[in-house]
């Protein structure tokens, strides 16, 4: 039974913090077999990806050259838009972190944190990018290494250095740096930061239409709300789709190195029919995992993902080259930092149709930069409501740094763990890696590098595991998160539907692959993340009308009353009732 102070401030934050509306979050859902969805964004959601599997399966070996044509169409004329919008959102989510509104509590002055910060990190990494480093942590490198075994291995293009050299070795892991740093988890924090604070601290449905109430107000819950969530849904599932894509590409290339190559234990063949397999075995334990909810299931996966990781990286940096690992770290983070500024606001316009190796330097954007960008803010829906849900407790500015500098910087260790021991192969003794990435793809980028090294095999094998664990943890997270916002913003939903999800991610994972490999993917993440974009450069500001609103009733004379009625609750650290005008009254929040 909830204590006198408890009941006294939990009605201080509905009181003061809460929006004047009698709506609840799914209270038009309709409850059948197992469901409990909302009654527009569901069934439409449901249409539109059963239209896509059918088209895509018509159309069949057309399938590739559609997408490959739509993938050419946003790159050519929209990746100007991705670029700036991303350097919009890391700038954002500095200023929420070091103005005034650093010091807010997600949930309220007495919010706790539901999870310990080492299961809140754990639960960060598994959902942020985990499958995306183990695919590209030694074949982006390498790829940027440039090598004369491929036309399309070469240096990118904001750097003018020979391929193959040192100075190549600097910008490959610079680029790396660039891609997997600030800039996705900046995107993943202000999603997050968003959705938590509208869903916690102003008890608003878990959806992304809850972050437009400071300019739609009751509308939210009408048609401007479900194209919100709609959009949403779109983006997550065929973002998710793109990594589970990539991640069972490479299960099934470690399993063959691993098993055939390596060991000579077993022929496993590769190609789209054992990938699809492999999809719907790994989507079995997936829903068993679904099925066992957010603290069973998915915290445990991903604390074991956490070791796996950091026995891995461990494991490579004692067995590795230990010093040059280090150096890389020091290397590539400042040449990252010397070069953030061109590399942030390189759009390749200028000269874009200049040959570099087998791309044009705007081709080579959209395979790269454009593609990620394309990528993080398509998969920023699941990684950001997953990181909101997980979040209650934190104070904004503790949020932004958990989020966007500690995740960078494990990110940067591992790219120079991995990618920095294959430059030194590669520089040293010419190692076939590069080689064996031109021939056989970067998924055996990983497996190629692991080989070089002691107990190749069995480290392969821990990677491959890991891949799969990446899988699984991905898929849970993906189900909760689309749960959330085709049921109307609930935060607990019917196993069934879970499950209902989890097999429909693995089903729409299988179908890109079969319908066009990884152009397919690319096209999926930088189509559905661009509409998606949009919605994001409008939540810069409304995030920052709902932080201005929280300040001003924090600040203000009618909170500091009523928290003296309630011994236990205290006044944010940092709020000032005379930083905002000699703490006026409150009558309402946004």
């Amino acid at each position: 039974m909830a204590s006198k102070d408890d009941e006294m401030s939990d009605g201080l934050q509905v009181e003061l913090f809460h929006p004047d509306s009698d709506r609840e979050p799914g209270d038009t859902n309709i409850q059948r077999l197992g469901f409990d969805i909302h009654p527009i964004v569901f069934p439409i959601s449901l249409v539109v990806i059963i239209t896509f599997v059918a088209a895509t399966i018509a159309l069949g070996d057309q399938a590739a050259s559609v997408y490959n044509n739509i993938f050419n169409f946003v790159n050519g004329n929209f990746g100007w838009f991705y670029i700036t919008s991303v350097n919009l959102f890391i700038i954002t989510v500095i200023y929420f972190a070091a103005s005034k509104y650093g010091n807010i509590r997600i949930g309220g002055v007495e919010a706790e944190k539901e999870f310990s910060d080492f299961s809140w990190m754990a639960m960060l990494f598994s959902a942020g990018m985990g499958i995306g480093l183990m695919f590209f942590s030694v074949a982006e490198p390498m790829w940027h290494f440039g090598s004369s075994a491929s036309d399309f291995m070469v240096v990118p293009p904001a750097f003018d250095v020979a391929g193959g050299t040192a100075a190549a070795a600097t910008a490959s892991m610079a680029t790396t740096f660039f891609h997997w740093g600030l800039h996705p988890w900046a995107i993943y924090a202000l999603v997050g930061l968003g959705l938590a604070f509208f869903s916690f601290n102003r008890g608003l449905p878990l959806t992304f239409r809850s972050i437009f109430w400071p300019l739609l107000g009751e509308r939210i819950y009408g048609w401007p709300g479900h194209v919100i969530d709609l959009v949403t849904v779109f983006a997550t599932l065929f973002g998710l789709s793109t990594s589970l894509g990539l991640g069972v590409s490479q299960v099934n290339t470690g399993l063959s190195y691993v098993l055939g190559d390596t060991l000579g234990l077993a022929s496993i063949p590769t190609g789209t029919v054992p990938q699809v397999l492999l999809i719907a075995g790994i989507t079995l334990i997936a829903t068993a995992s679904v099925a066992a909810g957010l603290d069973d299931g998915v915290r445990r996966l991903s604390t074991l993902n956490l070791y796996l990781m950091f026995g891995l990286l461990g494991f490579l940096i004692i067995a590795g080259p230990t010093v040059y690992i280090f150096g890389t770290f020091a290397d590539g983070f400042g040449a990252y930092l010397g070069n953030i500024l061109d590399m942030s606001y390189f759009t390749g316009t200028i000269g874009g149709a200049a040959a570099l190796g087998g791309y044009t330097v705007k081709g080579w954007m959209g395979s790269w930069t454009i593609f990620y960008w394309g990528w993080w803010i398509a998969w920023s829906p699941f990684v950001g409501m997953f990181i909101a849900r997980i979040s209650k407790g934190r104070t904004v500015r503790e949020f932004v740094m958990g989020v966007l500098v500690l995740p960078s910087l494990f990110s940067f260790m591992w790219l120079s763990t991995f990618g920095g021991s294959a430059l030194w192969v590669e520089l040293r003794s010419a190692g076939g890696i590069a080689s064996a990435v031109a021939n056989q793809g970067q998924t055996v980028a990983m497996f190629a590098m692991l080989n070089q090294f002691p107990l190749g095999a069995a480290s392969g094998l821990i990677a491959t595991t890991l891949v799969i664990t990446f899988f699984v943890t991905s898929s849970d997270s993906g189900s909760l998160v689309i749960d959330h916002l085709t049921s109307g913003g609930k935060h607990d939903v019917p196993k069934t539907q879970r499950i209902f999800w989890a097999v429909t991610e693995g089903t729409v994972a299988a179908t890109l692959l079969v319908g066009g490999g990884l152009s397919a993917l690319q096209t999926a993440s930088i189509t559905t993340g661009l509409p998606f974009a949009v919605i994001l450069v409008l939540m810069c500001y409304t995030v920052y009308l709902g932080l201005d609103n929280e300040y001003e009733i924090l600040s203000s004379e009618q909170f500091a009353e009523r928290a003296q009625d309630a011994d236990d609750v205290e006044v944010v650290s940092g709020v000032d009732p005379q930083d905002v005008g000699g703490g006026a009254d409150v009558e309402s929040s946004d």
